[in-house]
């Protein structure tokens, strides 16, 4: 493919997840279902993948297969995977971005050989030091999201890192989530000013002073309770807090699940009670399930990838090929590149940009 073919083509990694390949495939075929505009470019053992996609009825018409006889394992290391990993799955789905002839790529495998990939193939963009990972958070706010960056990229962050952190996420809540004028918040131990590490401090300066010229509202330091809440659209924090915020989020959202489940079915009078109340209980559990925003992308890159949990199933998948597919049409990655270029140049947006 020339790269004006690479519109509406996203690169897949198919074998790097738990579920396998399956799971993979089989959430190709559902998010083709919904958007049969999409293209894929999927990477793997042909012999495994041409039976799985030929059972997927019509689904061969979007997929160009691209053999690759090696795996990335989740335990594998990062540094493992750059010395011998050029005959991956993974690395074949990167380098397909890389060349132009995909738009995004999409992965569930190990994060850490991903990340190294994607940095030494694709590279950082001018003046970001540290790539982030960045995820859409269930909140209360009317587009039903937050963004929260970083959530693992990278365990360290200083000040001028978190700036970046805060221009990239805010490209991001443009792009994804259509907000003119994000709300950034700070991730801290508490909302005043005085609270919080040195390097907190000068981190809430920067991104005060940057607000203006960068069109966004900092609405300073948040707590922990914010960050599904109402108070800002971009939640800025380093990798190791966010990690621990995900994991945490996504582990108390299946406890919920799990104790109204026992609670519906203890006794006959809470299962009359439990259908009495189905519609909103599919609600809640929707509204809820870590599966629905599957998908964390890496950003400060020469190219946009979407990070899959690495036990997603169908939907899980479904799921992070379809953030894949609202990024490459909206231009995301041309227009984040655009933002951070424009911060490099004192972030000096130009006037009616919208990076």
């Amino acid at each position: 493919m020339s790269d004006a073919d690479a519109s509406g083509v996203l690169s897949i990694d198919a074998m790097g997840g738990d579920l396998g390949p399956e799971a993979v495939i089989a959430g190709l075929a559902r998010a083709v279902r919904k958007t049969p505009a999409m293209r894929f470019i999927v990477h793997g053992d042909t012999q495994v993948l041409e039976p799985l996609i030929a059972k997927r009825r019509g689904l061969s018409d979007h997929c160009t297969l691209r053999h690759a006889q090696d795996v990335v394992v989740m335990d594998d290391k990062p540094s493992q995977v750059l010395r011998t990993g050029k005959a991956t799955s993974m690395w074949s789905a990167v380098e397909a971005v890389r060349s132009g002839e995909a738009q995004v790529c999409v992965s569930c495998g190990n994060t850490g050989a991903l990340m190294a990939i994607s940095m030494i193939r694709l590279r950082r963009l001018p003046g970001i030091n540290r790539p982030a990972i960045a995820i859409l958070w269930p909140s209360r706010n009317p587009a039903g999201f937050n963004v929260m960056l970083d959530v693992g990229a990278d365990i360290r962050a200083d000040p001028d890192d978190l700036l970046q952190y805060a221009l990239m996420g805010i490209s991001y809540a443009r792009n994804g989530l259509g907000l003119d004028r994000p709300r950034v918040g700070l991730l801290n131990v508490g909302t005043e000013e005085t609270k919080g590490r040195a390097e907190l401090k000068e981190a809430h300066d920067l991104i005060e002073a940057n607000a203006a010229t960068s069109h966004y509202e900092f609405v300073g330091f948040v707590e922990g309770g914010d960050i599904p809440g109402d108070r800002c659209d971009v939640i800025v924090t380093d990798g190791f807090t966010g990690n621990i915020a995900l994991k945490t989020g996504e582990g108390t959202a299946r406890f919920v699940r799990d104790m109204l489940a026992e609670a519906f079915s203890a006794t006959p009078l809470s299962k009359i009670a439990a259908l009495l109340a189905m519609t909103s209980l599919k609600r809640l559990s929707k509204r809820i399930d870590p599966r629905r925003v599957n998908g964390g992308v890496f950003l400060g890159l020469n190219g946009t990838v979407v990070k899959s949990h690495g036990s997603a199933d169908e939907t899980g998948v479904a799921a992070a090929i379809a953030l894949a597919w609202d990024l490459s049409r909206s231009g995301f990655s041309d227009r984040l590149q655009a933002r951070v270029a424009a911060a490099t140049r004192s972030l000096d947006v130009p006037s009616g940009g919208k990076a």
